[in-house]
């Protein structure tokens, strides 16, 4: 079946760095477009980032551009979100997702997501 299992997340203070990381099983990656969404204590599911199969597209929410880059492998069927300069408000459950669309309008949104991973924890302290 179909995995995708996100590492990574951790506690860092403000202005550092962490690199997340989602590696996929039971699909072949390239056929996915992949995202990174997150949500906050007492927010909203946020769109993060998103890349397209081969990785020459990229798309990331306002909240964190300039901040942060998303990157993938699609040989070894992971794909990273690189964050820096990271803010408290940046704090949230991290969720990598596969989207078979085509069509990259549909890309910012959760719901044309087939998989998802279970999510991993960033916590940034002030």
């Amino acid at each position: 079946q179909v995995q995708l299992v996100e590492s990574g997340g951790g506690l860092v203070q403000a202005g550092g760095s962490l690199r997340l990381s989602c590696a996929a099983s039971g699909l072949t990656l390239s056929m996915y477009a992949m995202g990174w969404f997150r949500k906050g204590p007492g927010k909203a599911r946020e769109f993060v980032a998103a890349i397209s199969r081969s990785g020459d597209t990229v798309y990331f929410g306002d909240s964190v551009k300039g901040r942060f880059t998303i990157s993938r492998d699609n040989a070894k069927n992971t794909v990273h979100l690189q964050m820096n300069s990271l803010k408290p408000e940046d704090t949230a459950v991290y969720y990598c997702a596969a989207n078979s669309r085509y069509s990259s309008s549909t890309w910012f949104n959760a719901d044309t997501y087939a998989y998802w991973g279970q999510g991993t924890q960033v916590t940034v302290s002030s």
